[in-house]
């Protein structure tokens, strides 16, 4: 029996400078292609061997009845850089110019030294459903970042330049997270999980992703939907 563990980390989030206008004639900027900049890195994929004995430190703890585990996490780096134009002293409205994001895919998994190759091609399933997902990333990534392009915001504080850098912090992590909650591809991995029996009930593992790829949408909705 296995287990996948996705996640869904902001492990940075870039701030870009806010830089400070009186130009009081600054309009909604439109999306270029300058304005949201994607990147992608290849997916990474590493496979350990372990001791059940004795699991390494850095190896996410096994649940009772356990034997392997897959770890997927998708990552994403967000910056987000805008104008602002002051109202008075202590106002002002800042305006979304661009966002960069930097997207990647690691996946690990533990498979204990003794394990079946059953449970291997499990794990190595899960791991082609997280790969697959990841295929559309940059997709969901462009569609979030455009939405925020030319978004305005108010801004108060003594110091403007402060409160504005924060303010994109804060729009900076709202982007990441958008981008987690999206690219969720739980239904995927826990229909996986049932027509296999987490590797117990014989399925070949490569018909079991198939099938679910294919048909999550539909078998993993809740009842009544």
């Amino acid at each position: 029996m296995g287990r996948i563990i996705l996640l869904c980390a902001c492990v940075g989030v870039w701030l870009c400078a806010c830089h400070s206008s009186t130009d009081s004639s600054l309009q909604t900027q439109q999306v270029s292609k300058d304005s949201v900049q994607i990147t992608k890195l290849p997916a990474a994929y590493q496979n350990h061997k372990f001791d059940p004995a004795a699991p390494p430190p850095t190896m996410p703890p096994l649940h009772p009845g356990e034997a392997a585990v897959c770890d997927a996490d998708f990552i994403a780096r967000s910056s987000v850089g805008g104008q602002t134009r002051r109202t008075d002293s202590t106002h002002a409205i800042l305006t979304i110019t661009k966002v960069l994001m930097t997207l990647q895919l690691q996946t690990n998994i533990w498979v204990p030294t003794d394990a079946p190759q059953t449970i291997a091609d499990h794990e190595e399933g899960h791991r082609e459903i997280a790969e697959y997902t990841y295929q559309t990333a940059n997709q969901i990534a462009q569609r979030i970042a455009s939405s925020y392009i030319g978004k305005r915001v108010d801004v108060t504080g003594d110091d403007l330049d402060v409160a504005s850098n924060q303010k994109l912090l804060e729009i900076a992590t709202e982007i990441t997270n958008a981008y987690t909650t999206q690219i969720n591809n739980s239904p995927t991995q826990l229909l996986y999980d049932q027509i296999t029996d987490h590797s117990r009930n014989g399925v070949i593992a490569k018909d079991a992703v198939d099938h679910a790829i294919k048909n999550a949408a539909v078998e993993a909705a809740p009842a009544g939907n």
